[in-house]
């Protein structure tokens, strides 16, 4: 009966090895980065995938309210003919 109970929690024991993440910093935020313009489509192009949907905040660790700018600025771009909707 013992035995059974280890077996359930066994793999936190000795296999279960714990690592570092580190803390993600927005290329925005921080000092001499980048103003995010909608003319600017070489750093727009950065945070659109390749079938040209915009990569979430969570993976690009771009903070709420540059997201939001970022957002507007692709979208302005697209409008303008600077960057696609959609890529094929």
């Amino acid at each position: 009966m013992e035995r059974r109970q280890n077996d359930r929690r066994g793999s936190s024991n000795n296999n279960n090895k714990h690592y570092f993440r580190r803390q993600k910093t927005c290329p925005f935020s921080e000092k001499g980065a980048p103003p995010i313009d909608y003319k600017d489509v070489r750093t727009l192009q950065k945070f659109i995938s390749e079938r040209g949907k915009m990569i979430p905040s969570r993976i690009t660790a771009v903070s709420t309210k540059k997201q939001r700018e970022l957002a507007i600025a692709i979208k302005r771009a697209r409008f303008l003919g600077l960057l696609p909707y959609a890529v094929k």
